[in-house]
């Protein structure tokens, strides 16, 4: 009988002992030290995001909910915030790091980009189909069609009546650009043109002629895909 009693409490003992759930905490390389040893390069999106946000497991519960960098970008402030660990200045880190990067692309300080079609000003401007709400973008050139800057002119529901054709050719008479390409996103996913958007072509068409400054292209951008209404031929005449 007393064998018995201890056997049970030897069983009792061993089961008692649950060891603790691995974290990514326990992780002694952190990124910080591995991006200074390799580069950032080197590092995987999930050391990268670590790296941001301070937290190895804060980074994980991001890639659980955004599993992609995409859906990361798309992912409004709420949804970021409200993950637990990250709040809103760690989701400010993080959303400020995705927008350096855009801006990076088209900030390259030796060879300028050009737009020398409608797909050209598409992969410049794809992130907008990311975006929750609509957007309106320019894109100012030189005589060469050389990219010196995008600048966003509106955000929300886009109609004529809010469309301030002055304003959005500011930035391009103040650069002494020679030609734009504007741009606005369909958060629907899909690019096809609305009424609206051809009359806003005219309009942007007709101060161009009257600014000496030529308007390329307007480009709406969807989910994976975009419409030209200069190839279509809307609102250009």
């Amino acid at each position: 009988m007393s064998q018995q009693l201890d056997l049970l409490t030897v069983a009792s003992s061993h089961s008692a002992v649950v060891p603790n759930a691995p974290t990514l905490k326990a992780i002694q390389e952190t990124p910080a030290r591995r991006m200074a040893l390799i580069g950032a390069s080197g590092l995987a999106t999930l050391e990268l995001i670590s790296a941001v946000v301070g937290n190895p497991d804060t980074a994980l519960k991001v890639l659980n909910n955004f599993p992609t960098l995409a859906e990361i970008a798309r992912a409004s402030w709420y949804d970021l915030s409200a993950i637990s660990g990250m709040g809103p200045t760690k989701t400010a880190a993080l959303k400020a790091c995705l927008e350096l990067g855009r801006r990076l692309l088209i900030e390259s300080p030796a060879d300028k980009p050009t737009i020398s079609s409608p797909a050209d000003a598409y992969n410049m401007l794809n992130d907008m189909q990311m975006l929750e709400q609509e957007q309106m973008r320019v894109i100012l050139l030189d005589t060469r069609n050389r990219v010196q800057g995008i600048h966003t002119i509106y955000q929300g529901s886009l109609n004529t009546t809010m469309v301030r054709i002055g304003e959005l050719f500011r930035e391009a008479i103040r650069a002494n650009c020679a030609a734009i390409v504007v741009a606005h996103n369909h958060p629907s996913g899909d690019p096809s043109p609305s009424p609206e958007d051809v009359a806003i072509t005219k309009d942007i068409v007709t101060a161009g002629k009257l600014t000496s400054i030529e308007v390329l292209d307007h480009i709406v951008v969807g989910r994976n895909r975009f419409v030209s209404l200069k190839e279509r031929g809307l609102g250009f005449g």
